[in-house]
């Protein structure tokens, strides 16, 4: 398969896709960020930067004509657009689709209460691989990344407040789960990209960091040299929140099914064949990576 030199990313504002538009930049790709023609947002000056209408398939396709791959990194209140992104990637000849997975493994997530909130990811994979055996020039990787580790104590997922020194634990607290940091997603993309013929058409899951909730508070604890007031929350508990959420149409509940799917004693989600080594990588040293987010706080 052809080298991969041009790439355009969808979403490079938001939290996952920041820190992949740098990984792609300081990797010498021809970077083209594709945003609404609302958006805000400003990029590096070696950034061309397309501002299209994204639910439009001529639009899209237009935007994407000459490129080699096109990576979205759309939030997931936005992953309803992917399919037409997919689309003006195949009319437009692109080689490579990196869809909006990260996060929670969706192959693993199918038939699931989390599966239900992620059903579009699900589709597209599916679409993904069909439209792959049809079109063999085309080709998709997903990429399943776990939480996003340093981003996740900013945003209340770990259950940790460094700043009030509290912890609310899950269940036992001693369940292993896998984590990747934003910089490493970032890394994971562009060896994608790098390795066209190895990663194509394959769901990829890799993980720079595999812990527990309790490791993690101990060295939290010793670092900060607090010690963090922890209250006890049962994962059947907030399943029972999410089931209440759905039923009143609140995709909030996505938030307690992940918690659920990540933390649940017995839940077995944690990384047992880390595609990081397929993309030459190593793992992160757990200390290092909580010292750099307590340096950031």
């Amino acid at each position: 398969m052809a080298n991969i030199k041009k790439v355009a990313i969808i979403g490079a504002s938001g939290n996952a896709g920041a820190p992949v538009l740098t990984a792609l930049l300081d990797s010498s790709f021809e970077v083209t960020a594709i945003t609404r023609p609302e958006s805000k947002a400003t990029f590096p000056a070696s950034v061309t930067v397309k501002r299209v209408d994204i639910t439009s398939v001529d639009a899209l396709t237009s935007a994407l004509e000459g490129q080699d791959a096109v990576v979205s990194t759309l939030a997931s209140v936005a992953i309803g657009v992917d399919k037409t992104i997919i689309d003006a990637a195949l009319t437009a000849h692109v080689k490579r689709y990196i869809p909006s997975e990260f996060g929670a493994n969706t192959r693993e997530a199918r038939g699931t209460k989390l599966g239900g909130i992620l059903k579009s990811k699900i589709e597209n994979i599916d679409y993904l691989i069909e439209l792959s055996e049809k079109h063999d020039w085309f080709t998709w990787t997903g990429l399943s990344t776990g939480s996003f580790f340093d981003w996740s104590f900013r945003a209340g997922i770990l259950g940790i407040d460094i700043k009030n020194k509290t912890a609310r634990i899950y269940d036992s607290g001693n369940e292993p789960y896998s984590a990747s940091t934003l910089s490493f997603i970032g890394k994971s993309v562009v060896a994608i990209l790098k390795k066209p013929a190895e990663t194509a058409n394959k769901y990829l899951t890799v993980a720079s960091i595999t812990a527990t909730q309790r490791e993690i508070l101990k060295i939290l604890e010793e670092e900060t040299g607090s010690q963090f007031q922890t209250t006890t929350v049962k994962t059947s508990d907030l399943e029972n929140i999410a089931d209440e959420k759905v039923a009143k149409g609140d995709g909030s509940a996505y938030v307690e099914y992940v918690i659920q799917w990540v933390f649940a004693d017995g839940a077995g989600h944690a990384v047992k064949e880390n595609a990081a080594k397929l993309l030459g990588l190593e793992e992160e040293d757990l200390r290092e990576e909580i010292k750099k987010v307590l340096r950031g706080l």
